[in-house]
C-alpha cells in the first residue's frame, strides 16, 4: 500500500507508536485519536506526556517489547528507534506497514485544505506560537502541532477544524520534504545539522525542494533579511511574500522599533507601503520582531485582520524553553532558553541585554558534537552579550563521542576572543559556582537545546533554602 493512501484506508483502524512520548509523537497519535483511530503506544518509561495519553484512553507500555505489537494496522515510530527495537522487527515480519514520525505528519497535514508548515534554522516554534494565536484570536480554529510547549493552547498540539493545520517543518534529514504546505515559511537558511548535511549548499538544496512541495496557488513567506532565504524565493513556483526588519523592499516590514525595560519591542506594521497596525510583543529581542512579521504575513495572507493581528500577538507570552523566566530568588533572575546555534546564541544574549540586570551570566550546553565541532568557529565569537560563560559538558543527544571534541576547547575558544569563559564540569559543580559568585540584580542565562535548564532549577532551589534560613 503507497504511503500516500495510508490514512485514506478503511483498513486503517488501528495504529501503534513507538516511542509515544516524545512530544511530537504524543501529539500525533492525540490527533489521530480524536479523528476516530485506536492509538495505542510504547516509550522507555512514563511520563506526564504518556500519564495525559492513558487518560485519554490510548494504551501506553513503558518498554519496548515484541508483545506490544497486537495485531495494529500501521506502526509509526521516532527517529530514534533503530531497525533493531523489537516491536519494528515483529511488525515487519507480520507484514504491517512501518513509517516514520514525519511522514505521518505530512499524511495528516495532506486531510487539511490548507496547512501552514514553519521552516528555518531557528525561530520555529515560536513563529508558529505566533501564527497559532492570530490564528484563535480571529476564529479560524485551526488544528495545531508545535515541537514546544504553548500555555495558551494547554500543551504542544490542539485539536481544531478540518480547514487550518499549523506546524512545523523541521529540516533535519530532510524530514520536511515529506510535508504538504499550502503556505510555507522560511524564517532562515543557515549552516546546520552538518552531521547530515554536507554543506550550506546542500541545505539549500533542501529547502528548495521544500518549497517547491507548495502548490502554485499556495504562499511561500520569506524573510527579507535573509540573503540565502531570498536567494530561493526568486526560484519558487507559487506567489511569494516577503518581511524584513532591516530591508527596506520587503512586502511587510516593522518601523518605529521601541524597547521596554523588559526588551519586548513595540513597533508599527507596513504592508506594501500602507500602514496595517501597531504591534505591542511580550516576548523580547528584535529577532522576535522578525519573528512576529512572518506571522502576520502569514497570517493576513490566510485572511486574518489588523484586529486577531494585534490581539493575537499581545496575548503571546512565549512558549516554553523559549526565553522562559524560571524565577526569582534574592534578587537573581534566572531565565532559560533553547538556543543551541551561533546565531540563536547571538539573539538570546541581545535580547537579554536589552533587559534591567547588572551582571548577564550565560551558562552554556552545547548541543552534539558535531554542531560543537563544525560550528567551532562561528561558537567562539557569539558569546560577546555576556559578562560571563559557563561551558558545560556537550549534551550528545543522537551521537557518539569520538573524543575529537570537547566543552573545554570550546571554552578556550571563547576566552581566546577575549571574553571571560571557563569550562566546568557537571551541573552541581556549575550551581556551587555561580551561589559563589552571582549576586542579586544579576542574570543567569542557561541556554541549549539538552537539559541545561536543571542547573538554573537547582540555583534558585538552593538560593531559596539559604534565604530562608
Amino acid at each position: 500500500m503507497h504511503d500516500l493512501n495510508l490514512l485514506e484506508s478503511d483498513k486503517i483502524k488501528y495504529i501503534h507508536f513507538i516511542g509515544i512520548g516524545g512530544i511530537s509523537m504524543s501529539g500525533l497519535a492525540e490527533i489521530l485519536l480524536s479523528l476516530g483511530y485506536k492509538i495505542s503506544g510504547s516509550d522507555m518509561k512514563s511520563s506526564k506526556i504518556t500519564d495525559k495519553l492513558e487518560k485519554l484512553g490510548v494504551k501506553v507500555t513503558p518498554y519496548h517489547g515484541e508483545e506490544n505489537i497486537t495485531n495494529p494496522d500501521l506502526v509509526v515510530y521516532t527517529a530514534a528507534v533503530k531497525e533493531n527495537n523489537p516491536e519494528m522487527i515483529k511488525a515487519r515480519s507480520l507484514g504491517v506497514p512501518v513509517i516514520d514520525r514525519a511522514t505521518l505528519l505530512g499524511l495528516i497535514m495532506k486531510r487539511y485544505p490548507y496547512s501552514i508548515a514553519v521552516s528555518g534554522t531557528h525561530g520555529k516554534t515560536t513563529t508558529t506560537s505566533m501564527i497559532t494565536m492570530i490564528m484563535l484570536e480571529s476564529g479560524s480554529d485551526p488544528t495545531i502541532h508545535i515541537g514546544g510547549e504553548l500555555d495558551a493552547i494547554g500543551g504542544n498540539t490542539k485539536i481544531g477544524g478540518n480547514n487550518y493545520f499549523i506546524s512545523e517543518a523541521c529540516e533535519y534529514v530532510e524530514s520536511f520534504l515529506k510535508f504538504y504546505p499550502f503556505l510555507a515559511v522560511i524564517l532562515n537558511i543557515e549552516a546546520d545539522h552538518l552531521d547530515y548535511y554536507r554543506d550550506l549548499d546542500h541545505i539549500k538544496e533542501a529547502f528548495y525542494k521544500f518549497i517547491s512541495l507548495v502548490p502554485e496557488n499556495g504562499y511561500v513567506v520569506g524573510c527579507a533579511d535573509d540573503a540565502n532565504t531570498m536567494e530561493l524565493l526568486e526560484k519558487a513556483h507559487c506567489h511569494r511574500i516577503t518581511y524584513g526588519v532591516h530591508n527596506e523592499n520587503a512586502m511587510w516590514a516593522a518601523k518605529d522599533i521601541t524597547f521596554d525595560p523588559l526588551g519586548c519591542a513595540s513597533f508599527k506594521v507596513y504592508s506594501k507601503g500602507q500602514f496595517f497596525t501597531d504591534i505591542k510583543l511580550n516576548v523580547p529581542g528584535i529577532h522576535n520582531v522578525s519573528n512576529a512579521l512572518a506571522a502576520i504575513a502569514s497570517c493576513s495572507t490566510l485572511g486574518c485582520d489588523a484586529k486577531s493581528v494585534q490581539q493575537g500577538l499581545e496575548k503571546f507570552f512565549g512558549t516554553h524553553r523559549r526565553f522562559e523566566l524560571k524565577g526569582i530568588e534574592d534578587g537573581i533572575k534566572v531565565v532559560d532558553d533553547y538556543a543551541h546555534h551561533p546565531s540563536e546564541v547571538k539573539a538570546t544574549l541581545q535580547a537579554a541585554k536589552n533587559t534591567h540586570h547588572n551582571k548577564l551570566w550565560c551558562v552554556f550546553q552545547p548541543h552534539t558534537y558535531t554542531r560543537t565541532k563544525c560550528l567551532m568557529d562561528e561558537f567562539s565569537v557569539s558569546f560577546s552579550g555576556a559578562d560571563e560563560v559557563i561551558v558545560s559538558d556537550i549534551y550528545a543527544a543522537r551521537e557518539p563521542d569520538t573524543g575529537e571534541v570537547h566543552s573545554s576547547m570550546l571554552a578556550e575558544r571563547i576566552a581566546s576572543t577575549g571574553e571571560k569563559a571557563i569550562y566546568i564540569k557537571g551541573f552541581e559543580a556549575i550551581t556551587d559556582y555561580l551561589l559563589e559568585h552571582v549576586q542579586p540584580e544579576d542574570l543567569v542565562l542557561t541556554m541549549g537545546a539538552g537539559d541545561i535548564y536543571k542547573v538554573g532549577e537547582m540555583l534558585l532551589e538552593r538560593k531559596k533554602g539559604t534565604t530562608a534560613v
